[in-house]
């Protein structure tokens, strides 16, 4: 179990990079970028991905997990990587996984998330700005850090024909 333990939190240090990678660089007002009516907004997703986290943590400890938005879009990321610490903890200390499994886990609102880091990095493809391609195979994610102060590419594409 510690071996899959350490992996869900390995993967949500993943969502930790990931998520800092698709924003770091994002031109003034991409937080309201809206790409087509009805489609979130970067700061509405980023809360949706915090409450996603925020319902995973609710197999650990009971309840539910809604927060409303929050008005500044810096503290919705703060929050965002607060949840993902929180969780983390759960997933490591939690000795009783009666209400969901390892995989459930991953499959569900984990994966759910990931695809949302990626819906960020797409977001700011659309607002004009697109993230620079790296190889994620040599992304230097950290399980310990689960905060916004992720590290620089660390093999980053030479190549990037659709550079701005």
């Amino acid at each position: 179990m510690d071996e899959k333990r350490a992996l869900l939190i390995h993967f949500l240090a993943a969502l930790a990079y990931r998520t800092q990678k698709a924003l770091r660089g994002a031109p003034e007002g991409f937080a309201s970028f809206r790409a087509a009516p009805k489609v979130r907004t970067p700061h509405e997703l980023v809360c949706h991905m915090n409450s996603v986290l925020g319902y995973a943590g609710t197999f650990f400890l009971g309840g539910s997990y809604r927060v409303p938005q929050l008005p500044e879009f810096g503290a919705e990321v703060e929050r965002l990587h607060s949840t993902l610490a929180a969780l983390a903890r759960l997933v490591w200390e939690t000795s009783d996984w009666r209400d969901i499994t390892p995989e459930r886990l991953l499959q569900g609102p984990l994966s759910d998330v990931m695809a949302h880091a990626g819906q960020l990095a797409m977001l700011r493809r659309l607002a004009g700005c697109p993230v620079p391609p790296e190889n994620f195979v040599f992304a230097e994610v950290d399980p310990a850090n689960l905060g916004p102060d992720q590290p620089l590419p660390a093999s980053p594409d030479e190549e990037w024909p659709e550079r701005p």
